[in-house]
């Protein structure tokens, strides 16, 4: 097993598999026996990169920040996945899904969002593919992404609140489990991060890792090398992160930094810094790393971010921090916020909440000058004005 690819059954190291209701059992088996082979099909890859080049905007540009590279002591460059259609890396996954499930011939779409970006990319290849899309999405979270939930109804899709638990992003994709249950044969769940059973993980991880596939040959023209010295990323669940790691996860050069959200801080229990507080369990279909009681209950994470406010992360993340591949860092509101107003004021770039946890790291890394730095910039802050606004950092 390399670090991109999983064991027969799923499984990164000790973490992954599909813990699943016997009811899901035809549906996931019929996607883990087709969709490699339909991955790799020329047509399916002449389709799935054509709509990417014409449709969601890419190569996606790789962009050297000046002063941040003078602030820190490094050269850093932004993966402007913000400049995507929709806003976000999100839309990546969101194609290569539609496609498969065009393909398996299914005719509703279901999807759980927290930021809103994943429930905003599946409704905008629900209009375009014509196909019916419900998105569950927490109570707590359609207050505070408003602009993205009006998005999806004006896209066609019918948003769903979930109301249980600490209605957010753990809770929205309890809702759209539930629906799946119920609704295995003409529905295909469209999971929004590289999380769920196999083969989830590994499928959203190929999907986006168009990201590093891009960094690679854009390094190479503004650097002469394809391997930068560090990776820097956001994980909630973690799919921009596995899509900017992705081809640089054998590459053991290479530095990867995984960031976590600390919330009030790591100790406050108010946090989602799950490497940092978590242990190894079942969570919506995977064994990974979980925040969760000593008799296994999941534990309420908290972030002022809605996409990092999830209790787990993926298995393949798991995986990383356990083997040591990755470093994990931690990230308050404050702190992140703090960044997000830098990079608006120093770049001319609103960062996505989310993102702005990977630029506030910046100030916990030790660079060399001649360092090269890679920051996801998994998405744009339009969606987060009110969050901004409320912190009142400017």
């Amino acid at each position: 097993m390399t670090y991109q690819e999983p064991d027969q059954n799923g499984y990164y190291g000790q973490f992954g598999g599909a813990y699943i209701p016997e009811m899901l059992y035809p549906n996931v088996k019929e996607l883990k026996d087709n969709y490699e082979a339909m991955i790799a099909d020329p047509k399916f890859k002449e389709e799935f990169d054509g709509l990417l080049k014409d449709y969601v905007g890419r190569p996606t540009p790789l962009y050297f920040a000046k002063k941040l590279s003078d602030k820190y002591g490094a050269k850093i460059y932004l993966k402007r996945e913000d400049l995507n259609h929709t806003g976000a890396h999100k839309i990546n996954n969101t194609i290569g899904q539609i496609l498969l499930a065009k393909r398996l011939n299914k005719k509703k779409i279901i999807a759980e969002t927290g930021a809103g970006q994943h429930g905003v990319a599946t409704a905008t290849v629900c209009a375009l593919m014509n196909m019916e899309c419900i998105v569950y999405m927490g109570e707590i979270d359609i207050a505070r992404q408003k602009p993205n939930v009006e998005r999806m109804r004006l896209l066609g899709a019918t948003v769903i609140p979930a109301t249980s638990g600490s209605k957010t992003l753990k809770d929205a994709t309890n809702e759209a489990m539930r629906h799946w249950i119920n609704n295995p044969s003409d529905t295909h769940y469209i999971i929004g991060s590289v999380v769920g059973p196999h083969p989830y993980p590994n499928m959203v991880a190929k999907f986006q890792s168009v990201i590093s596939e891009e960094m690679k040959w854009q390094l190479k023209e503004k650097e002469g090398k394809e391997n930068p010295d560090y990776v820097i990323a956001c994980v909630g669940g973690g799919s921009n992160a596995a899509g900017a790691f992705f081809h640089y996860l054998d590459e053991l050069d290479v530095n990867l930094i995984a960031v976590e959200a600390a919330g009030l801080g790591v100790e406050s229990g108010e946090s989602a810094a799950t490497t940092a507080l978590g242990t190894p369990g079942v969570l919506h279909g995977s064994k990974t790393i979980l925040m969760q009681t000593e008799d296994g209950q999941v534990v309420e994470p908290y972030s002022i971010s809605a996409g990092l406010d999830y209790p787990g992360i993926g298995p393949i993340h798991a995986y990383l921090y356990e083997s040591g591949r990755a470093q994990f860092k931690y990230v308050t509101d404050e702190e992140a916020m703090e960044a997000g107003v830098e990079l608006s004021r120093s770049e001319g770039i609103i960062p996505a909440v989310e993102s702005a946890h990977a630029f506030a790291a910046l100030g916990k890394m030790d660079f060399k000058p001649e360092d090269v730095v890679v920051v996801n910039l998994s998405g744009r802050g339009d969606k987060d004005l009110e969050t901004y606004m409320k912190y009142g950092k400017y």
